[in-house]
């Protein structure tokens, strides 16, 4: 019977014509069309571009996990295919926000994620950007319902945490570096104990600043304080300069000072040996060296004069020439000698 349904004949009228068809061709189109609108409709193909990860889910569970390329899946509710970017670098704002049309534009200020205290109990407003990529695609989608806000959370607090435990001036000026490190560290013990699935790339506080209606007397207090350090710097320098120099002086006298004790004893020392030599030159010959003492002391204080030691014996005048510079008189002679020598 079904044979026969297939093989009747129907004419279709077709450009002032007539065209024979018969049921079995016209269900094969039919079915052809339908497979065609089934591929449109679902698409059970899937295609995973250059740094992205296919995630697939069969009937709401894991099941796959597939790399770059042309994949299939069954279509939905039956699969559903997820393809997160992992090599995208993406990033959070913590106390404004930018505006993505307008990267010149000035950001907006978010008083309540900026505005926080310091550990001096200064108010600050605090700006900062949270940089992450994807670590674990399954975990980042399935983990945490909203990774964005949850991280931008975690900064937020990370940031109040570590800016209150610092003074105003280590987020203003030259410890901001230790301040970001400390930021970062919170943020990725945090997410890790969430399984978030990502990876902090950085941390970096864009802007820090005290409130607009303290800033020109913050400015102030800040100038006086630059000023004290620059002065307490020329202290510091001129304390390097002169203390050396006076411990050196100081050194110089020490030694002079052991110095002239080194001679000192060295001349008693020599005064002593030589007072004993006299004294036992004295004990061997005492007129000798009486006489020779008493001849040493008028020359030393006679010294640079000249000086002549008369001395008779039986009425014979003799002369001992101490300076040579002086000529010796004629030796007196007795008058019968004188006649005898033609004096008068």
């Amino acid at each position: 019977m079904s044979d026969w349904f297939e093989q009747i004949p129907i004419d279709i009228p077709l450009g002032g014509g007539r065209r024979t068809l018969h049921w079995k061709r016209i269900g094969l189109a039919a079915a052809a069309v339908a497979v065609v609108i089934v591929l449109i409709l679902f698409r059970p193909w899937f295609i995973v571009g250059p740094g992205e990860v296919g995630v697939v889910l069969r009937l709401g569970k894991l099941h796959r996990v597939v790399q770059p390329g042309f994949h299939y899946r069954f279509p939905p509710p039956l699969e559903t295919v997820f393809v997160p970017n992992v090599l995208l670098l993406r990033r959070i704002e913590v106390g404004f926000r930018s505006n993505p049309r307008s990267p010149s534009a000035e950001p907006v200020t978010i008083p309540e994620e900026s505005i926080m205290l310091t550990g001096d109990e200064n108010i600050i407003v605090a700006k900062t950007v949270v940089q992450y990529k994807i670590a674990n695609p399954v975990h980042y989608l399935f983990n945490v319902k909203d990774v964005e806000n949850t991280l931008k959370d975690i900064a937020e607090a990370a940031q109040r945490q570590v800016i209150g435990d610092f003074p105003i001036e280590a987020a203003l000026t030259e410890r901001r570096d230790q301040l970001q490190a400390q930021i970062q560290e919170i943020i990725e013990k945090i997410s890790s104990e969430y399984q978030m699935g990502i990876q902090i790339e950085g941390v970096n506080l864009q802007d820090t600043h005290p409130p607009e209606a303290v800033e020109p007397a913050f400015a102030e207090v800040f100038n006086a304080r630059e000023d004290q350090a620059r002065v307490e710097r020329e202290a510091e320098g001129y304390e390097n300069k002169e203390v050396p120099r006076a411990e050196g002086e100081a050194r110089k006298l020490l030694q002079e000072a052991e110095a002239y004790k080194a001679e000192r004893i060295a001349k008693a020392q020599g005064e002593v040996e030589r007072f004993h030599a006299l004294l036992q030159a004295y004990r061997a010959a005492p007129e000798v060296t009486r006489r020779r003492l008493y001849l040493e002391t008028l020359e030393k204080a006679l010294k640079g004069k000249p000086k002549v030691i008369v001395d008779s014996e039986e009425n014979v005048l003799k002369f001992m020439n101490l300076s040579p510079a002086i000529p010796l008189p004629a030796p007196l002679l007795p008058p019968d000698a004188a006649e005898e020598e033609g004096h008068p």
